[in-house]
């Protein structure tokens, strides 16, 4: 009989010769759980980040701009499906369901990303959105394609595909808003700085930053392969020059770039405030919790329809 010491050696030794673990694979305890936390949260902010371009549907200034800004929303959504069919693979050796994730959602035990309980009240913060949140994401999301996990990098390498549409939808709302009107530059720099801190957070706090990570533990097991730091800094190094290049000014005097550490010095965010974001306390966290809990409950018709015609099937 294979001990369970045998068996994590031989796991290590695979993903260390670059092999990628299926659903079915053993996989130690700890590598689980580190996968459904960090799927989950990515679905559930697929979903939730929805929401705040979903208000701007039928306000968007245009009717090419409508359907583009919807476009966006449904393939938000259909990300948040796909993964969470990923992570349910993940739970289900546990004994947990897509419906106790998503109860953990709306009971606050699951959390998702800081910038999708922030407010979008104009509509420039769509284009910033668009822009530089999903260009954040893509950051993210491309360090991730070469994870251990293989239904994870399989459903990534979808995901990144469409998010590269996202962010020219941002970009292309930035830019006419840069080269409109002094109001509509003005609108578009009052959100780019009022997003810059959520922007900054949206990485994860350093490993210094008093708040508990499990970085290092994800590097080891090649489910990620860069810090939380690194990937700020590769967000710095790819959009702070397109900002200044736009004219727009960054609400941080003392942001610089030294060459010689090819690295950026920038004020901290308020960590604290993170924290209370994260946990359910941001400007718009109750309002789009309960719209989202009211959807749920509300198709629970269509659930219990689909489920009794699997079974007769």
């Amino acid at each position: 009989m294979i001990s369970e010491e045998h068996r994590y050696q031989d796991f290590l030794e695979r993903i260390d010769r670059g092999e990628k673990i299926e659903a079915d694979d053993w996989m130690p305890m700890d590598y689980r759980m580190q996968l459904i936390k960090l799927i989950s949260m990515h679905a559930v902010s697929e979903i939730m980040g929805a929401l705040p371009e979903k208000e701007w549907v039928p306000k968007a200034p245009t009717l090419r701009r409508k359907l583009a800004i919807m476009a966006k929303v449904q393939d938000e959504m259909g990300h948040g499906q796909l993964l969470l069919r990923v992570a349910e693979d993940l739970m289900a050796p546990l004994g947990k369901t897509r419906d106790d994730l998503l109860e953990d959602l709306f009971t606050g035990r699951l959390k998702f990303h800081n910038v999708f309980h922030l407010e979008a009240p104009t509509w420039a913060d769509a284009g910033v959105i668009g822009w530089l949140v999903d260009g954040a994401a893509i950051i993210t999301q491309t360090m991730s394609l070469d994870t251990s996990y293989a239904p994870y990098a399989r459903a990534l390498y979808r995901i990144c595909a469409e998010e590269k549409f996202h962010a020219q939808h941002g970009e292309s709302i930035v830019l006419a808003l840069a080269e409109g009107t002094p109001d509509q530059r003005a609108m578009l720099q009052d959100a780019v700085s009022r997003w810059w801190p959520a922007l900054l957070m949206f990485f994860g706090p350093p490993e210094n930053g008093g708040i508990t990570s499990n970085q290092q533990l994800n590097m080891r097991y090649k489910i990620r392969s860069q810090t939380n730091e690194e990937l700020r800094q590769a967000f710095l190094t790819k959009y702070v020059p397109k900002i200044w290049h736009l004219g727009l000014q960054i609400p941080d005097e003392t942001i610089t770039y030294d060459k010689a550490t090819r690295s950026w010095s920038y004020q901290q965010p308020d960590w604290d405030e993170f924290k209370k974001i994260v946990t359910g306390h941001g400007p718009k966290s109750r309002q789009r919790l309960q719209l989202r809990t009211l959807s749920y409950q509300e198709s629970k018709w269509v659930r219990d329809a689909l489920a009794i015609g699997n079974r007769v099937s």
